[in-house]
């Protein structure tokens, strides 16, 4: 059988995505060759993206942060607007992403369960008013660091860092989708990042399918694996209608 097949016969389908999704938009990942994590910087990227290294260099922080989290102009790949038809037809009950960008929501997907937050929610630390992305980049002060304008207190990006725990009722919502669907496509994520990477183990359905373009530790209790790129193999698995 064949993922294609294993769509047409499934009306409980979730999808558990992670970096490899984002960088078919030109959003580069964190652990390749080319990831955040390869690059130099004054300190090791899971150091600046810290709870601590926020709360103690806020300066610092947000330099690192608007020079290589944000990508205002990446657009929705094949792989989103993939899943988003899936949706449109009934048969994607839910994607799971561990993606902070939005493109899922962009391409037209309604329930999207963010694991790691977004960039495009932001609450201000003090009296807890709500900004946009382009507000975040608009208000910042003369160290660039985003201030509320109604209170001066720092604008929060709603993103989980390191040292912060995921939000539960996300969580849930994750653990329940993946406990109800009969397959499950787990796509562009090396799963090596937990508690996230766990999920799978909720999965009790008909058929695992992994994607991703290098091995995972977990493609042996797959009962399919493709090492390609996720947009075309999600593209040409999907029926699109109009």
């Amino acid at each position: 059988m064949s993922l294609k097949e294993w769509i047409k016969e499934s009306n409980n389908i979730v999808f558990f995505g992670g970096a490899g999704v984002s960088t078919e938009s030109n959003i580069p990942d964190f652990r390749s060759d080319n990831g955040l994590y390869k690059k130099q910087y004054p300190y090791p990227a899971e150091v600046m993206l810290s709870h601590s290294f926020y709360e103690s260099n806020p300066k610092e922080f947000f330099e690192f942060y608007f020079n290589q989290m944000i990508y205002k102009d990446a657009k929705p790949n094949k792989a989103h607007l993939a899943l988003a038809q899936l949706e449109k037809q009934g048969k994607l009950k839910a994607v799971i992403t561990q993606n902070i960008d939005g493109l899922h929501q962009a391409a037209g997907s309604k329930t999207v369960y963010e694991l790691h937050g977004s960039v495009l929610r932001n609450t201000c630390t003090g009296c807890h008013e709500k900004y946009t992305l382009d507000q975040m980049l608009e208000f910042r002060d003369e160290n660039g660091i985003p201030r509320c304008l109604k209170c001066n207190h720092i604008i929060k990006p709603d993103v989980v860092l390191y040292e912060e725990g995921l939000d539960e009722r996300t969580m849930m919502n994750a653990i329940q989708a993946i406990a109800q669907a009969d397959l499950l496509i787990v796509g562009g994520t090396s799963l090596v990042v937990y508690p996230a990477a766990g999920l799978i183990r909720y999965f009790q359905g008909k058929h695992l399918v992994l994607i991703n373009k290098d091995k995972t530790s977990m493609d042996d209790i797959a009962d399919l694996v493709i090492h390609d790129s996720i947009g075309k193999v999600l593209s040409e698995s999907v029926e699109l209608y109009d």
